[in-house]
């Protein structure tokens, strides 16, 4: 199923962007009349006609809504250091909203070596990915933020399981502390791990930390394997 992404319909307005009416004409080679099936990037699946449709612009009408189940079950919230490399970054993103995640903020940390962010080059990412793996909702990427700075934000946070993957040989499992049905936040760092004080201070504000096995893995590698992780155990 090839699904188009139009963030408006919420709000009433029934017209692909640009970029999106673009390949609906030139590189499907769509016409007016046609069924489409469009997405609106918080859930919702539509199956439309195309009522008119230029290099620029494609309005469309709905003919029906499609019910679909939430991907993820729960709410999934990642916050990943940046890594050295933004292709890997990136690639995790790309992986994470093929699989299912709600959220996912980009962590700075004491041993973070990039500072910067391809903010409008991943959302797209995200959209190509949620549509390819036809799936109705675009994980939300939230702003680059300080490790000190999100810890206080969550702090507030309830009914809501909190982890922070570690390095540590007293760490459990992370299946094993897990309970599924709930909403979880996860703290996954980077090249070096976190620092001890950085553990310490997410510990301290109820951060349960956990291992993800034996193996010592990349950044990205680590926030897939997560992302993964929490969806297998909420499949009903």
């Amino acid at each position: 199923m090839q699904l188009f992404y139009a963030p408006g319909i919420p709000q009433g307005i029934y017209t692909l962007p640009p970029d999106e009416a673009h390949h609906c004409l030139h590189v499907l080679r769509h016409r007016q009349g046609q069924t489409i099936w469009v997405i609106d990037g918080q859930g919702g699946l539509y199956k439309a006609v195309i009522t008119h449709l230029s290099p620029k612009d494609c309005t469309f009408t709905i003919e029906q809504q499609i019910p679909l189940p939430p991907v993820p079950p729960v709410y999934i919230h990642l916050a990943v250091a940046l890594t050295k490399n933004a292709d890997r970054w990136e690639w995790f993103a790309e992986k994470a909203a093929e699989i299912g995640v709600s959220a996912i903020t980009p962590l700075l940390t004491a041993r973070t070596e990039r500072k910067q962010l391809r903010t409008e080059r991943l959302q797209k990412i995200l959209i190509t990915a949620t549509k390819q793996s036809v799936k109705a909702t675009v994980p939300r990427l939230l702003t680059l933020t300080a490790f000190n700075h999100f810890i206080q934000q969550q702090q507030t946070q309830i009914n809501t399981a909190r982890f922070i993957a570690y390095i540590d040989d007293n760490n459990q499992l992370l299946h094993r502390v897990y309970t599924p049905g709930s909403n979880v936040v996860m703290l996954i760092g980077p090249e070096g791990d976190f620092t001890p004080d950085e553990a310490q201070q997410a510990i301290a504000a109820g951060f349960v930390p956990v291992s993800l096995g034996k193996s010592r893995l990349r950044t990205e590698t680590a926030a897939i394997t997560v992302c993964h992780t929490f969806n297998l155990l909420n499949q009903t």
